[in-house]
């Protein structure tokens, strides 16, 4: 038989009020980082798109008339044989419906450097958005595209054609890229962000 003290009993009691108490403030700390993620985020995505619109001012009727887009930044590095690229960013539907995401890259071929740019995707239709969103993408091997310099009445001029109802434009420290390259490279929901 044991007997419980009501010494034994505060102890307990206060024990758990401390562990509820580290928990909590974890969980809020946490929550706070994150809240701080998905602003950078967002930031990033609205400076890109400012970016863009300065450079194909048509381009941000496309955006706002799309079904939906997404903007990525990316941070590219390669030594030698071998190279990587990882970056985040976040797609949005007509409904204003946030996802962030993130992005990860794989190279081979020679060179030396590192590179930042962006890419800006735009949905013609909720189908071509949602798969994108919803199943990742991908593209295998080397994808060169040229840019359009008019196509669906020059609202997608700068932007390339990559899939049914997919266009990308790609952002360096000069401009849109006149040709747009993919390889290797993988767009995923961030579940850490989501």
């Amino acid at each position: 038989m044991t007997i419980t003290t009501g010494k034994g009993n505060a102890i307990r009691k206060f024990i758990f009020l401390t562990l509820a108490c580290s928990l909590a403030i974890m969980a809020n700390a946490a929550d706070d980082k994150k809240a701080e993620e998905q602003q950078a985020v967002r930031k990033m995505a609205q400076d890109t798109l400012q970016r863009l619109y300065k450079a194909e001012p048509k381009a941000k009727g496309a955006v706002q008339g799309a079904a939906g887009y997404a903007v990525f930044s990316n941070t590219g590095v390669k030594i030698l044989m071998l190279g990587s690229g990882k970056g985040e960013g976040i797609a949005v539907n007509k409904s204003k419906q946030e996802t962030f995401m993130k992005v990860v890259e794989l190279q081979a071929g020679l060179g030396f450097g590192v590179k930042k740019f962006s890419v800006i995707f735009v949905f013609d239709n909720d189908t071509a958005f949602n798969n994108f969103v919803n199943s990742g993408w991908e593209f295998v091997g080397q994808t060169t595209a040229a840019a359009t310099t008019g196509d669906k009445g020059g609202a997608m001029t700068g932007a390339a054609s990559v899939s049914p109802g997919v266009w990308m434009y790609q952002l360096t420290d000069k401009g849109v890229a006149l040709e747009i390259t993919a390889k290797g490279t993988k767009y995923y929901k961030d579940d850490d962000l989501n």
